[in-house]
């Protein structure tokens, strides 16, 4: 009975102390995911690599390098999910205007993914508790809340240095469907990296051709490398008046998307309907809308 006590002891304390150990790893991670709020000067540096169709007249995409102010605000914190919104602000104090950005939910052990498989068309999978231990899921959402690109994986503290890393697919970017349409999906490889300026948007993304008949073809490669320096808050004031002023009619809009994604179907949408875009319908809404006003709104946009 004692050799038993003992080894009962030797087990809990081990289970315990395992437990403690994953609890510790998850506030770390949570403290780095918060971390990334607050007032930016940010830089946008993106640059074409590497180059590969066989067309001779074949021209690259152009360099990248744009500045901005942006605010970061916390809209949802809880302990296995914090949703940060994004607010660009342009222009000086006399003369300026507010772009709402996109938007970044992370997710502990989140298993309810909406790839995305191309032509604006995402794909909803399932994954199992066991390949999504320890990790959080990154969801990233447009600027009119509708999806983006998500992918899970692990943060690592190490070295002093505190990281995410995934590899998914995605739509094009702005930058890059408003000018060309050689391709259209985009392998992207994110790196989230916390810095003691800021942090930083290490990108590594392959242009892709994709077809329902053939292989996926690599057109090009591309280096993205955005710097969020931090700066004082009070420098962001207007963004965060903005929000305070926005954020009721955002988040009926969201609870409308979230009801789509909580579906569990897949996704397609219209790019746009009778010359209006998705994000000039929703942008376009008064700031009292309802919730019926925007599932009919949305409704139009759904094929």
């Amino acid at each position: 009975m004692k050799l038993f006590q003992i080894l009962f002891a030797i087990s809990y304390i081990l289970i315990v102390g395992k437990s403690q150990a994953q609890e510790s790893k998850k506030q770390m991670d949570y403290r780095a995911i918060k971390s990334m709020c607050g007032c930016y000067n940010v830089g946008f540096n993106f640059a074409e690599t590497f180059s590969y169709s066989l067309d001779s007249n074949y021209v690259k995409s152009k360099v990248k390098n744009d500045r901005a102010l942006e605010w970061v605000q916390i809209i949802e914190d809880s302990p296995s999910k914090i949703s940060l919104q994004h607010i660009l602000i342009i222009g000086d104090s006399a003369n300026h205007y507010i772009v709402k950005h996109w938007r970044q939910d992370w997710l502990y052990e989140n298993r309810d993914f909406m790839m995305y498989d191309s032509d604006n068309k995402w794909t909803y999978i399932e994954k199992s508790a066991f390949e999504v231990v320890g990790q959080w899921t990154k969801k990233v959402f447009q600027v009119d809340d509708s999806p983006r690109y998500e992918g899970s994986g692990t943060w690592v503290h190490v070295d002093g240095k505190s990281y995410w890393e995934n590899e998914t697919t995605a739509p094009l970017p702005r930058r890059e469907y408003t000018k060309r349409s050689d391709y259209n999906v985009t392998l992207r490889r994110n790196r989230h990296e916390i810095t003691r300026f800021g942090w930083v948007h290490n990108q590594d993304n392959d242009k892709i051709i994709r077809s329902d008949s053939d292989s996926d073809i690599v057109l090009a490669q591309e280096k993205g490398y955005n710097i969020y320096t931090k700066i004082e808050d009070s420098k962001c004031k207007y963004g965060q008046d903005w929000w305070l002023e926005n954020k009721d009619k955002w988040a009926i809009i969201r609870s409308v998307w979230e009801e789509i994604y909580d579906s569990g179907n897949n996704l397609s949408l219209k790019s746009e309907v009778e010359g209006v875009k998705l994000y000039q319908e929703l942008f376009g809404l008064k700031r009292d809308v309802n919730k019926s006003k925007v599932k009919k709104s949305l409704r139009s946009y759904l094929q």
